[in-house]
């Protein structure tokens, strides 16, 4: 994508735990340019609700138009806090994403409802969509799991699912983007110099068959619809954190530096910030000196313009 622009500043789009405004989506806006310090906007209250569905909505992701005159916002059609049965939501959960879009990161409209997973799927869990430019289309992924019979019966696990779309109202038949033969959710994706990096989450117990699981890793290809993926990386944070999901990253607007974000989900802690100035290596140290909104979860943080940043900041959405 050729960028126009120059960006002075980040915003964070979210979630929060379970609660009744929890599962909805929040925005935070970064102190000026600081990569790593923000503050929830709209008085810490949800800027957008979903009406739809399942009525609550978590991972959100956000997307700007290659031109740069649009964005499209996707997430989850989930909420945890009307129902806590995890076997319901993997076997007869939505097949659909939430769909905002908005020129100015401020007026979202009305969202809608959009059903992208095949009949065989028990859930559609953190969307996320990237251009490809091979496509000429956005490449809009996430997990499901799939089963063999019309009754949802058996075991299953999640793989990553995608499809591609050019208006986020119509999309080309899914299929199945990453199939390791065990869980696998959480994926996100970053291109740098002609090569994808992407992270996503080993969601498999831990034990001697997986000893990096619960953790996050990370492949690399030089086409999103590569066939082989090289490991890049392994039990990314471990140490430092005890487990992870919902990896985020970016890249910094102002030095050769990216930031991986970390959710640990304990009770105590969600987030963590990792950094590198070397994607290819695979090695992310803890990064310092942040402050992240309360109770921040899996989201994803966007490079924004000085006049981005400004009219979100001084946006009301009440």
């Amino acid at each position: 994508m050729n960028e126009t622009h120059r960006y002075t500043g980040y915003l964070y789009a979210h979630f929060k735990r379970e609660s009744v405004d929890g599962e909805q989506i929040y925005f935070a806006l970064s102190d000026g340019n600081d990569p790593l310090r923000f503050t929830d906007l709209n008085g810490g209250k949800p800027v957008l609700y979903s009406t739809l569905g399942e009525l609550g909505v978590r991972d959100p992701h956000i997307v700007r138009a290659p031109r740069g005159d649009r964005f499209y916002l996707v997430a989850t059609d989930l909420r945890l806090y009307a129902s806590h049965d995890w076997d319901r939501h993997q076997r007869w959960g939505s097949r659909s994403i939430m769909v905002w879009e908005s020129a100015d990161l401020v007026d979202w409209g009305q969202g809608r409802l959009v059903e992208v997973a095949p009949p065989e799927a028990g859930n559609t869990w953190a969307p996320e969509a990237v251009w490809d430019p091979e496509q000429d289309a956005y490449l809009v992924h996430w997990s499901s799991t799939l089963y063999d019979d019309a009754d949802h019966t058996g075991k299953s696990y999640n793989r990553i699912m995608c499809a591609t779309t050019r208006d986020f109202r119509e999309f080309s038949a899914p299929r199945v983007w990453i199939d390791r033969g065990w869980q696998t959710i959480d994926t996100t994706v970053i291109e740098h110099e002609g090569v994808y990096y992407r992270f996503l989450k080993d969601e498999r117990g831990r034990d001697g068959d997986a000893p990096h699981g619960k953790s996050v890793f990370s492949e690399t290809a030089t086409s999103l619809t590569a066939a082989e993926w090289k490991p890049l990386a392994e039990g990314i944070g471990l140490g430092a954190i005890s487990q992870g999901e919902g990896p985020l990253v970016y890249k910094s607007n102002t030095e050769n530096k990216w930031y991986l974000w970390i959710d640990e989900f304990r009770p105590d802690r969600r987030y963590v910030p990792f950094e590198t100035t070397d994607l290819a290596n695979g090695v992310w140290a803890p990064a310092t000196g942040h402050r992240l909104p309360k109770d921040p979860c899996h989201g994803v943080v966007l490079p924004v313009t000085a006049e981005e940043h400004e009219r979100l900041r001084t946006a009301s959405w009440t």
